[in-house]
């Protein structure tokens, strides 16, 4: 059987446009929805000067006091990060999942993407 591959797939960006710091929480970041969509359970990177910061999960995602499954381009939304509290004004929150495809070719690819080195023939 082969092994699954593993495809990512970006969902959406949002830019924090304003912070919010809670006593027992950390710092909410206040976003607006850019690009495509934000899901609660989606994986995020932030990216701040082009440069990614770190990755990292949604903890918390709320529109208006309420607890929210996404938020669609367009739409104001407060992000609370799992494991961070370093976000700032400018910073891009990218959301994205990883997902497995099943291989259905037998070619098995290398490192590089590319198809896999080829051994040197035995010389005689």
């Amino acid at each position: 059987m082969l092994a699954p591959e593993q495809v990512e797939e970006s969902l959406g960006e949002a830019e924090v446009r304003a912070l919010f710091r809670a006593s027992r929480l950390g710092v909410i970041a206040g976003c607006m929805v850019t690009r495509g969509v934000i899901r609660r359970n989606s994986q995020i990177r932030v990216v701040r000067e082009g440069a990614v910061v770190y990755e990292t999960t949604i903890a918390s995602l709320k529109r208006f006091k309420d607890d929210v499954r996404d938020v669609q381009e367009g739409f104001e939304c407060g992000i609370l990060l799992e494991n961070f509290n370093d976000v700032k004004e400018g910073d891009v929150l990218e959301a994205y999942e990883t997902r497995q495809i099943e291989r259905t070719d037998l070619e098995v690819t290398g490192g590089n993407g590319g198809p896999p080195p080829e051994e040197p023939a035995e010389e005689s």
